[in-house]
C-alpha cells in the first residue's frame, strides 16, 4: 500500500524470500516508488500512480482536517481500478490474494470481485477500536465476511481487533546477517566520536515516527552535558521541499517533514551530535554503530527496527504505554516510554547513557528475544501453512461444477 520501501514492504519481502523454494509464485501490485526494485527480485510487479487507501487505524483515523484525506484517495482510485484490471488481463488467475494492510480495503474488495480468490489480510498497524464508530463495525464486518484470514504482526496489534475474530499472529521478520568488515566506512563517513553514548533512529522522516521528539531529547540531552550522538538513518517517504507538501504539512495532513527536520538541528546547533545518515539498504552496518535504538513512534506500538536492532544485542526505548511481551518487556530487553514525551525520551537515554552495562544486558535479553519470535524461516513456514489452510477451506467450500483459479497470490 507504499511505494515507499518502508518496514511493511521489508517485512514482507523477508516472509516471501524465505517461502521453500517452488511452494509460492508471488506477483506483486503497488504503487509506484522504491518497492519495485525491491520486490521486483522477488516476482513479477505492477506498479500505479498511486493506490486508494481507507485509513481507520489508531493514530491516523480520519477526523477534523484529516478528513480532507480521503479526497486523496478518491483521486487514486482510477489509477487502483486500472492497475487492478491490467493484474487481471495478464495473470488472469490467482490462487490467493495477500493485502499487506488493512489499510488497503478499496484493492481489497475489487481485487477480491475480480480475481474470485480467497483473500488474506496483514494488519501490521493499531487498528482504532471504538465499539460506538460505524466505521470500526463496518472494518470490523469485513473481517469478518469478506476476508478469508487476517494476521496480525504482535500481539499489540491483534488486541486492537475485535477479540471474536479468528486472528493469526505472525511475527515479522528480519534477515539479520551481520555487518562487513567494510562496513565499518559508514561510521567514518559520519565522523562519530569515540566514547560517546550512541543514539541510533531507523526509518523514514515522518512526523508519525516521532522524529520531531528524537531532536528535542537530543537538545535536551546536550543540555543536561551528556555526551550523546544521535545516528538518523532514513530519508523522505517524499518530498518534502516542494510548495504542496509545506501546505500539507502546515494542515498537520502532511508527514514528510524532512526539510522541517534538518531546520529544527540547524535552529538547535545539533549538527555536531546529530547525523543524519539517509537511506540504506543494509541496516546491518548502521545498527553495528549504535548503543540504544529508539523507536518514538506516536502509533503507540512497537516497530521493526527494534527487532532489527534486538539482532545485533541492541536494546531500543520504545514510545508504547502497554508494551507485550513478545516484542518488548519493559526494563529487560529495553525501555518503554509515553509516546510523544521528548522529556521522559531524553530521560530514557540519560539513564542508559549513565549505564552502559545495564544497556548491554538488555541488548543480549533483546537478542535471545528476537531469535524466539523474528527469524524469517519459521515466521514463513507459518505463513505458508496459513495459505494452506485457506486454499483447504476455499475448496471445501466450493459449490459442484465451480472451477478454482489457479496460479498465485498477488
Amino acid at each position: 500500500m507504499t511505494g515507499a520501501f518502508a518496514g511493511g514492504c521489508r517485512s514482507l519481502c523477508e516472509a516471501v524470500r524465505a517461502l521453500p523454494a517452488g511452494e509460492v509464485q508471488s506477483f506483486f501490485v503497488a504503487p509506484r516508488g522504491t518497492v519495485r526494485d525491491f520486490f521486483a527480485g522477488i516476482g513479477e510487479v505492477i506498479d500505479a500512480w498511486g493506490m486508494s487507501q481507507i485509513d481507520h487505524t489508531h493514530y491516523n483515523y480520519y477526523r477534523g482536517l484529516r478528513w480532507l484525506v480521503p479526497l486523496r484517495e478518491l483521486a487514486f482510485l482510477p489509477a487502483t481500478l486500472m492497475v487492478l484490471y491490467r493484474a487481471h488481463r495478464r495473470w488472469k488467475s490467482v490462487d490467493l490474494i495477500h493485502v499487506n494492510e488493512i489499510t488497503g480495503v478499496v484493492p481489497w474488495l475489487i481485487a477480491r470481485r475480480l480475481f474470485k480468490a480467497p483473500v488474506v489480510v496483514h494488519v501490521r498497524s493499531v487498528v482504532r477500536n471504538d465499539a460506538g464508530s460505524q466505521r470500526t463495525r463496518w472494518i470490523n464486518s469485513l473481517l469478518r465476511d469478506k476476508a478469508d484470514a487476517v494476521i496480525a504482526i504482535d500481539e499489540t496489534v491483534r488486541g486492537s481487533l475485535p477479540p471474536e475474530l479468528a486472528v493469526d499472529v505472525i511475527h515479522n521478520s528480519f534477515s539479520h546477517a551481520a555487518p562487513k568488515d567494510t562496513d565499518r566506512r559508514f561510521a567514518d563517513r559520519l565522523s562519530l566520536k569515540p566514547g560517546s553514548f550512541k543514539v541510533g533512529f531507523v526509518g523514514n522522516l515522518l512526523r508519525v515516527k516521532g522524529i520531531f521528539e528524537l531532536v528535542e531529547a537530543a537538545h535536551l540531552t546536550r543540555e543536561q552535558g551528556i555526551d550523546v550522538e544521535f545516528i538518523i538513518v532514513g530519508g523522505d517517504a517524499g518530498r518534502s521541499d516542494t510548495l504542496w507538501s509545506r501546505l500539507l504539512n502546515r494542515l498537520k495532513l502532511g508527514q514528510d517533514v524532512g526539510s522541517e527536520v534538518r531546520a529544527k538541528i540547524a535552529e538547535y546547533g545539533l549538527e555536531d551530535r546529530v547525523h543524519m545518515a539517509g537511506f540504506t539498504a543494509d541496516v546491518a552496518q548502521a545498527y553495528a554503530c549504535m548503543d540504544v535504538l529508539c523507536f518514538p513512534s506516536h502509533y503507540d506500538a512497537p516497530g521493526r527496527p527494534i527487532f532489527e536492532a534486538a539482532f545485533l544485542k541492541i536494546p531500543s526505548i520504545v514510545a508504547v504505554r502497554k508494551p507485550t511481551s513478545d516484542t518488548l518487556v519493559d526494563g529487560v530487553t529495553g525501555l518503554a516510554v509515553p509516546p510523544r514525551d521528548a522529556a521522559a525520551l531524553a530521560k530514557a537515554i540519560a539513564g542508559l547513557a549513565a549505564d552502559r552495562g545495564r544497556a548491554a544486558q538488555m541488548g543480549a535479553a533483546a537478542h535471545e528475544l528476537a531469535v524466539s519470535n523474528f527469524l524469517p524461516e519459521p515466521n514463513s513456514m507459518k505463513l505458508l501453512a496459513l495459505y494452506r489452510r485457506v486454499l483447504a477451506q476455499a475448496t471445501e467450500s466450493e459449490k459442484p461444477g465451480e472451477t478454482r483459479a489457479s496460479g498465485a497470490h498477488p
